[in-house]
């Protein structure tokens, strides 16, 4: 594979590092590192990655003949595309020397990028602006930090140290062995503070990017796992800046109960004596699984039961769970290289959630995954530039962009339809095997599957790689005959025009078939199929049948229109996630011109009855997509669209009613803020009504005016009231900017930031343009407000328009963190549905830059064209339904 990578000449052991000299006011360090190296052949050079990093000085020293001798460093040469120093030696180290140390001597600087060893700002308790430093070196910004083979197959042990203000907390990845006075010559850092040094215990062997560290003003609440390990039991701590580390506790009761249900189900205890995890101010992704130190963005791991909306809950304990399970899996066991980030990503996703559903059952996780992640990975996996699970990667650029639905959400999907299959207590002894052979060490997606073979006694190598190389999925298409049922795989594209030359894979895909008649045992030899076309006798078209029970398969049904009447009859026999999926798989047959839209209004239409929240937001995220395509269409078919939605929702909202109680579960509270919202969107006056009561009051000083679990909801419906007068309008504005500027509760600002990019008002949606760059709104919130604009009709094309006129500032301000310019730039353009559309953005990028996003810019050009010819085709014919129904 054409990878750049360092040449092989040495490889790291151990490194001693230590970081010093912090200037406050500057944002300054310095750092001294050893590295321990194996010379595994002679060489008169030496390679290591550093980036925004000054090597100031180095030396070499070899062990030969038992002997310690120094080489000199007659040359140190950086270069910053490739983002590698090259230390020329004034002679070769030879090939009888068994060892070596490098000594180098370096500054670098503690950035705002989220990336290498950063500052966080924040408000601190009495009001005063503040910061932390952490870092975050996945995938390759531990270069950012300090001189070092930054590859996930150079594994080595670490000591660190670090000197701080006296007054300060340190944490690493191992607990704390010293603190005590710095040596003479490291005392730099803000005149007249008293500091320390604070040294670390060595960590196992392990990669450069899960090396961490967190300096400032900490306090932690603490619990143990109830599980003896090495006889004792496990502290586990939640730290966060002084002042709010009681909303750690609800990610800390679920941390210490995870941590044994990990080292149980994976047959392998926890490894390091202590897990801490970190809530930081500034946070690019949504966590990071540094071994022994898991760092989170607030909103994935604080909550407060008085102000926090109850949706959180659902996020913080599955971030807390999939950190932890990288613990084991990418932490302990690492892929070999970063084409295979699946095996991280894609594993921790799934059994992050099994965790979750053990710990809460009454939440039917899967089925929201199934409605979340599955159906994220098949629109992805639906373009055309789209890409396999596991994909080259060549440089640094390349791995940011792989960190998306598909290493993730596929690469989970994949592994819940071949643990299904065989049977998850199967799937995880597989699991366990796998991660005892490679222990501390490196493998890859064909160790994994050669080992769940060997607990299933099936070649899953065999069935799943076309799952892992091969982009894309397939659609089953169902024939019904009264000689039975004939099934045929295809590549499925939303575009709905599959060339010969993209549809030659043929996927094993298990049937699961769901059905409710005598003929179920006829049927049980038919598993699965592999061949491009197989027939079912065991069925007609008379029994009851569904393929793809409880939607564990990753595919799509195309059912004929009869059959889709049939089940939408039947719809009370179906279990929430074939629901979900029944809907789903419709919804992308009419977007590929593989079904019509009428016929998807005609099955949701049937579903009025339902009472799940899991099937209520994939019905009312399929219709708001449906409202979202056709934004540009005449406003009767607008205006139609909100009736129906309406109609659908509005008769919900008044038997559950605004009041939350005791007595609801987890979901009904859900479903209430869910149906609430929509109706409130599509423009129920009742609910608009109470949503603008119940903000007034909110906006004068009664906070509890809005139930935590309506904020979004009553915040979004009363800024895109087009009826409020300019005054008003300014004013709701304005409260709602308060939210962002000074949050009255830790997922307050990401809710009304969310709930600003709603505003329909031509002065609103340019105070909104003007907010992206006003330094007001955090980078990390960018991508949120950029959502939200580029979700609403009314600002879209603005919003475009100000991305054009301001690129060159927009991409100063996020191209330091790559994945922070790709997830926006994502956001702001896969709502558009017209050729005029995809013209505009295809060629405003054609002459810019966009190495390291070219594959989401891609992608969204890619659903543009999807539904650009999707509304071309069925405009009439939604028309023309909503008329015939009334709307």
């Amino acid at each position: 594979m054409d990878r750049e990578i360092l040449p092989a000449f040495v490889k790291p052991s151990h490194y001693s590092l230590s970081i010093y000299d912090l200037d406050l006011s500057a944002f300054t360090f310095k750092g001294a590192v050893k590295i321990d190296v194996d010379v595994l052949e002679p060489t008169s050079e030496i390679k290591l990655n550093v980036r925004e990093i000054d090597v100031l000085k180095a030396a070499v020293s070899l062990e030969l003949n038992k002997t310690t001798s120094e080489i000199s460093v007659s040359g140190i040469e950086t270069d910053s595309s490739a983002e590698v120093v090259t230390l020329t030696l004034s002679e070769p180290i030879p090939a009888e020397a068994a060892r070596a140390s490098i000594t180098i001597e370096f500054s670098g600087t503690m950035n705002n990028k989220m990336a290498g060893f950063y500052r966080s700002k924040y408000t601190d308790a009495s009001g005063a602006e503040a910061y932390m430093y952490s870092t975050q070196f996945e995938a390759t910004d531990a270069r950012r930090a300090f001189p070092c083979f930054d590859e996930p197959a150079l594994k080595a042990t670490f000591d660190f140290a670090i000197t701080i203000p006296e007054e300060w907390t340190a944490l690493s990845n191992m607990p704390e062995v010293s603190s005590k006075t710095p040596e003479d010559g490291k005392k730099a850092g803000t005149a007249g503070t008293k500091l320390k040094t604070v040294t670390f215990a060595t960590t196992p062997i392990m990669s450069t990017y899960l090396l961490a560290w967190a300096v400032g003003d900490f306090e932690y609440v603490e619990a143990f796992t109830d599980k003896l390990y090495d006889g004792k039991k496990v502290p586990v701590r939640v730290y966060t800046t002084r002042g709010i580390v009681k909303q750690g506790l609800y990610a800390l009761e679920d941390a210490r109960k995870i941590v044994d249900y990990f080292s149980s189900i994976f047959e392998i205890d926890y490894m390091l004596p202590k897990v801490d995890l970190l809530a930081v101010h500034e946070f690019s992704h949504g966590a990071m699984e540094n071994w022994g130190l898991i760092t989170y963005r607030t909103t994935a791991l604080l909550f407060d039961p008085e102000t926090s909306d109850a949706k959180y809950k659902n996020r913080v304990s599955y971030v807390v769970a999939h950190e932890l399970a990288h613990q084991w899996f990418g932490n302990y066991v690492t892929m070999a290289w970063w084409n295979e980030l699946w095996l991280n990503e894609g594993f921790a996703t799934w059994v992050g959630w099994l965790a979750i559903d053990y710990l809460y059952p009454d939440w039917d996780v899967f089925g929201v995954f199934v409605s979340d992640s599955l159906q994220g990975a098949l629109a992805l996996d639906s373009l055309r530039q789209s890409h396999p699970i596991e994909v080259p990667v060549k440089s640094a650029l390349d791995i940011d962009q792989i960190f998306d639905a598909i290493s993730y959400l596929k690469g989970a999907s994949s592994i819940r339809m071949i643990s299904s299959h065989i049977g998850v207590k199967t799937f995880l002894k597989g699991v366990s095997t796998y991660l005892k052979e490679h222990a501390y060490g490196n493998a890859t997606t064909k160790d994994l599957w050669d080992a769940v073979g060997r607990s299933s006694g099936i070649d899953v190598n065999s069935i799943m790689n076309d799952w892992i190389t091969k982009i894309g999925f397939p659609v089953v298409t169902v024939t019904e005959s009264e000689t039975g049922i004939s099934l045929r795989q295809d590549r499925f594209l939303a575009a709905g025009d599959v060339k010969p030359e993209e549809n030659g894979t043929q996927w094993w895909i298990p049937l699961g078939i769901f059905t409710d008649s005598e003929s179920a045992s006829a049927l049980s030899g038919v598993s699965a199929f592999s061949n491009r076309e197989t027939i079912l006798t065991g069925l007609g078209p008379n029994d009851l049948y569904k393929l793809n029970k409880n939607q564990t398969g990753v595919y799509r049904v195309n059912y004929p229109p009869e059959r889709l009447a049939k089940l939408g009859k039947a719809i009370d026999k179906l279990s929430v996630t074939d629901k979900v999926g029944l809907v789903a798989d419709a919804s992308s047959m009419a977007l590929a011109g593989l079904g019509s839209t009428a016929g998807i209004l005609n099955l949701v239409d049937g579903m009025r009855n339902e009472t799940s929240y899991i099937v209520w937001s994939e019905v009312l995220q399929r219709l708001a997509t449906l409202r979202s395509a056709w934004f540009e269409q005449s406003s009767e078919v607008k205006s139609g669209l909100s009736a129906y939605t309406r109609s659908l929702v509005s008769p919900m909202v008044k038997r559950l009613g605004w009041e939350f109680k005791d007595s609801d579960d987890y979901l009904t509270v859900q479903l209430r803020a869910l149906l609430i919202s929509a109706a409130g969107n599509a423009g129920d006056k009742e609910v608009v009504a109470e949503a603008k009561s119940q903000f007034a009051k909110f906006a004068a000083g009664e906070k509890a005016a809005i139930h935590p679990n309506l904020r979004r909801a009553v915040f979004s419906i009363v800024i895109s009231q087009e009826d409020l007068s300019d005054e008003e309008a300014q004013a709701v504005y304005d409260s709602i900017l308060k939210e962002v500027l000074a949050p009255s509760s830790v997922d307050g600002k990401e809710i009304a930031v969310f709930a600003l990019g709603k505003a329909k008002k031509e002065k609103l949606i340019k105070d909104n343009l003007d907010l992206l760059l006003s330094g007001k709104v955090a980078v990390q919130d960018l991508h949120t407000l950029a959502a939200s604009l580029a979700s609403n009709p009314s600002a879209r094309w603005a919003f475009w328009q100000f991305i054009k006129e301001n690129w060159a500032a927009i991409y100063s301000l996020m191209s330091g963190n790559m994945v922070i310019l790709d997830r926006f730039v994502k956001l702001s353009i896969v709502n558009f549905s017209s050729k005029k559309a995809y013209e505009d953005i295809e060629s405003f990028f054609a002459d810019k830059d966009t190495h390291g996003f070219e594959r989401s810019v891609g992608q969204g050009l890619d659903v543009i064209k999807s539904y650009a010819a999707w509304v071309e085709r069925d405009g009439e014919s939604v028309a023309a339904w909503l008329k015939e129904h009334g709307y």
